[in-house]
């Protein structure tokens, strides 16, 4: 069964070439115009992946809000921002709220369906039999593989699919240095500096909310990130 894409951009012609290009590559695509068509599609079935405009029709802020609805649904779910803005302001935020990564429009066709197919194969790669890393356990750190879930004191953090992959990089080789390329490699992802950098603070965040001392992923200046245990 092929794999189903969900576009929500408001301008049709912006819409039509990224469904027409991505039916092309052999996905199934579901489009919408705003947020409320994309809201109540969702409601019957969530797709595979979610390319999203942050601007749609008279909601200045829709594809946030959207994207904040998703991500409550779904802790895997990739979303990626699509988008004519390009300020960090609107980058950091849309990190913040768990996309997977934050496009801008001026991107091509090609690039973007290279983005799309490494997400799957992301997706792919979880999905298939794991050897002797079923259960990694660091400190108090633990990443089962086949349930795709990560705790830290036993409590369960929600990590997107990004998130996961990074923490994953880091913790199963304990003070080895990665760097921000090495990191998109492990995770699958071709994103920039910031955007990696974002996503750590994302996952710093998310395991200081349950313990305010933790200190386990290092920033190594000017070569990227390790897992320090203690």
């Amino acid at each position: 069964m092929s794999r189903c894409i969900a576009i929500v951009e408001d301008e049709a012609a912006i819409r039509q070439n990224y469904a027409e290009a991505l039916a092309k590559q052999g996905y199934q695509v579901q489009a919408y115009a705003n947020r409320s068509e994309a809201e109540a599609g969702f409601s019957q079935q969530l797709p595979d992946l979610v390319l999203l405009d942050i601007g749609l029709e008279d909601e200045i802020e829709g594809g946030f809000d959207l994207c904040r609805m998703l991500r409550s649904r779904s802790a895997t779910l990739p979303i990626i921002f699509l988008s004519a803005r390009d300020s960090d302001l609107d980058t950091i935020s849309g990190l913040r709220l768990g996309a997977d990564d934050y496009l801008t429009k001026d991107i091509s066709i090609v690039n973007l369906c290279a983005r799309v197919a490494a997400f799957f194969r992301r997706i792919g790669a979880m999905q298939q039999p794991q050897a002797d890393d079923e259960v990694i356990t660091r400190q108090e750190l633990r990443l089962d593989m086949n349930r795709y879930s990560a705790s830290w004191h036993g409590k369960l953090i929600e990590l997107s699919l990004t998130e996961f992959w990074i923490v994953h990089s880091l913790a199963k080789h304990p003070g080895h240095v990665k760097s921000r390329e090495q990191l998109m490699q492990d995770a699958h992802i071709v994103v920039d500096d910031a955007t990696i950098t974002s996503h750590v603070k994302r996952i710093r965040k998310k395991f200081a909310a349950i313990d305010n001392a933790f200190d386990a992923i290092e920033s190594v200046y000017g070569m990227g990130y390790r897992w320090i245990d203690h």
